[in-house]
């Protein structure tokens, strides 16, 4: 309450700081600002720590605080960045939304007053994803200023924005004060989550392919931050808990001679689950259910000529469990209070590092049994009653759950370099950057529907980029909404994500089995684009009636383009789609169609959608730049001829 910080000196360093403990940025051509500060007083030395990454336009923010003093201290607050702006007129973008419907973008204006959004619920969560945008008012797509500003944490924040008696306006972002009084017992230091900042002058668009780059290069790590990820079927939808052994060889078969090269054996293959009443912690495999080893289980599928994932939930735990029946003071609960539960389960206290040591040596040791290839790491409930039966201040536990969950992921993201991991909280309960720093894809949201995954996706596309979200066709009646779209929309939609499978194949018709061997040509021709092209929004699916976004090689000289119909009337208008991000002085080929345009045209007039047959009816166009004006001369020619 009367802490005086005092500046006490500077210092600029060679590459980027690190957070013990916690996910950052990384670049070795980084450069880092320390500010020293002190409380003689009080005992207290802070470090405002900066890291300048140029390549991204991005500047990174942490605070470290070290308690000097004889006594211990207890840090109720402690944002990571604030941004003051002393003029202007500015709108806040967020992004809210509840479980199968994230990521919404909201625009206000900034009126005098705070508004607040964040998460009390240990996760970043469904709510408020931890991403704000100041805008300009006016600001567009391509015309305004605008400042992004991310945490990359993955448990509770709080972001603000108010405008003073000034009409000064002040941006801060950093953990959540509720369930926070951090005691910091002498000669020890805390590490606040590092949040990471951005500007454009040239509108949003710009400002999300920096954030993209930002993700891509220096959050993501591991052997598939840059590799193509393999395309996946995942047994959720196809057989729930309802499987064994067979029917995931059957299903393994059924999606190699589709061309798919993966399956993934979603929850039900531990403890004695057979629904979602049981058996979290116990993290053995239920070889009775399966028929087989998981050794032989995985040799079986490989043998298929797909590779094999498995599903696991580790940071919760069921009271119907030999975990739970043993150690019922390693759950989260007040004692003496009955629990509330969520998806009928309880959260381990991740905080007491013997629980995490102990799931750490169960799930290491699932690994070890058969060639693994992919982990989805799921987490369906959000922390209440929040007391750890390890510690004596209960103020910490929040904050340093995060730090055990990050501690396992560390520990065994290092143990298995080659796993490609995906995370996954309710589907995209937490989607952030603290996740992306050890899982480089997360399963967008729960809700697969395509005509809602267009306004998901495109929430997400403002922080975060394609190659982060896990994106799949699932089979109609869609089962979050019972809408039916054909096989083609669902197929273009998933293309701007990882790209994968929520279906039974052996339910395809022969047809539909084609089309979708079709569907990952074309997939497949197009996926380094996909994932390392910049990205454009070329409409809003909120406020238009068709859905169009695009992704254009660095050196321009490929484009996909994408469009869905979002209604169907009678004796329609013609729809004209304006791209983005081409050459303009260049000619660009329509490899379907054979038509050619130049850059400005596509850019400026436009490129003519074709008479709608049916609703949500979609399209996808592929352009290749012509490099010479002999290319555009031999497709004339061919077209004569």
């Amino acid at each position: 309450m009367a802490l005086d910080l005092r500046y006490t000196g500077y210092q600029i360093q060679d590459g980027k700081y690190d957070l013990p403990g916690l996910p950052a940025a990384h670049s070795e051509a980084a450069q880092t600002l320390c500010i020293y500060l002190k409380d003689e007083r009080v005992g207290v030395e802070v470090t405002l720590l900066y890291g300048v990454l140029s390549d991204c336009d991005v500047i990174t923010r942490s605070v470290k605080v070290t308690n000097v003093g004889r006594n211990e201290i207890y840090l109720e607050k402690l944002s990571s960045a604030c941004l003051d702006l002393l003029y202007g007129d500015y709108d806040v973008l967020t992004f809210y939304g509840r479980h199968a419907m994230e990521r919404n973008m909201q625009r206000t204006p900034v009126t005098h007053g705070r508004q607040v959004i964040g998460s009390n619920r240990g996760t970043s969560g469904h709510q408020y994803n931890p991403y704000m945008i100041l805008a300009e008012h006016g600001t567009t797509e391509t015309a305004g200023a605008c400042y992004g500003v991310s945490l990359v944490y993955s448990g509770s924040f709080e972001g603000s924005v108010e405008l003073d008696q000034y009409d000064q306006i002040r941006l801060v972002m950093g953990l959540q004060e509720d369930f926070f009084s951090y005691q910091l017992k002498p000669e020890q230091t805390f590490y606040a989550p590092e949040a990471v900042l951005s500007y454009s002058a040239y509108g949003m668009e710009q400002l999300s392919n920096q954030m993209h780059h930002l993700v891509r290069e220096h959050i993501c790590r591991g052997k598939y931050k840059d590799q193509i990820r393999p395309v996946l079927v995942n047994s959720w939808e196809a057989c729930y808990f309802d499987f064994n052994g067979e029917a995931i060889v059957n299903l393994a078969e059924q999606a190699a001679a589709l061309g798919v090269e993966l399956l993934v054996m979603d929850d039900g293959w531990f403890g004695t689950r057979d629904d979602d009443n049981s058996s979290l912690g116990d993290w053995i495999v239920n070889e009775d259910k399966l028929g087989c080893s998981l050794t032989e289980l995985t040799k079986r599928v490989h043998d298929k000529g797909v590779q094999f994932g498995i599903w696991i939930e580790p940071e919760m735990v069921s009271e119907n469990s030999d975990l739970y029946r043993k150690h019922p003071e390693w759950a989260i609960q007040v004692p003496g209070k009955h629990p509330v539960h969520g998806r009928n389960q309880l959260v381990l206290d991740f905080a007491n590092p013997e629980v995490v040591d102990h799931i750490y040596e169960q799930i290491a040791a699932v690994l070890r049994q058969g060639d693994i290839n992919y982990v989805k790491w799921d987490m369906n409930r959000s922390l209440c009653d929040i007391y750890s039966d390890s510690m004596v201040w209960q103020g910490n536990v929040m904050y340093d759950y995060m730090l055990g969950v990050y501690d396992l992921l560390e520990r065994l993201t290092q143990a298995f370099p080659d796993m490609l991991w995906e995370g996954c909280s309710g589907g995209g309960g937490r989607f952030d950057m603290g996740m992306m720093y050890y899982t480089p894809q997360i399963w967008c949201s729960d809700n697969t529907d395509a005509v809602d995954r267009i306004r998901i996706q495109y929430g997400t596309s403002f922080a975060y980029p394609l190659s982060t979200m896990g994106a799949h066709v699932s089979a109609v009646p869609n089962h979050q909404t019972g809408r039916i779209t054909s096989l083609n929309t669902r197929g273009v939609v998933a293309m701007a994500g990882t790209f994968g499978y929520e279906m039974n194949p052996a339910l395809l018709s022969s047809e539909e089995k084609e089309e979708i061997r079709t569907m990952l040509a074309t997939y497949r021709r197009h996926q380094e684009l996909i994932r390392e092209g910049d990205y454009y929004r070329l409409s809003d699916p909120f406020q238009e009636e068709v859905a169009a976004w695009m992704s254009v090689a660095k050196d321009q000289s490929q484009a996909l383009v994408s469009v869905v119909r979002l209604s169907a009337e009678g004796n329609p208008f013609g729809t004209y789609v304006k791209l983005k991000g081409l050459d303009a002085e260049s000619f660009y080929l329509e490899e379907t169609t054979g038509h050619v345009y130049s850059g400005m045209t596509l850019m400026q007039a436009g490129l003519l959608l074709p008479m709608a047959a049916a609703e949500y009816e979609a399209y996808q166009f592929s352009f290749k730049k012509m490099k010479e004006a002999a290319d555009l001369y031999d497709v004339l020619r061919n077209k004569i001829s």
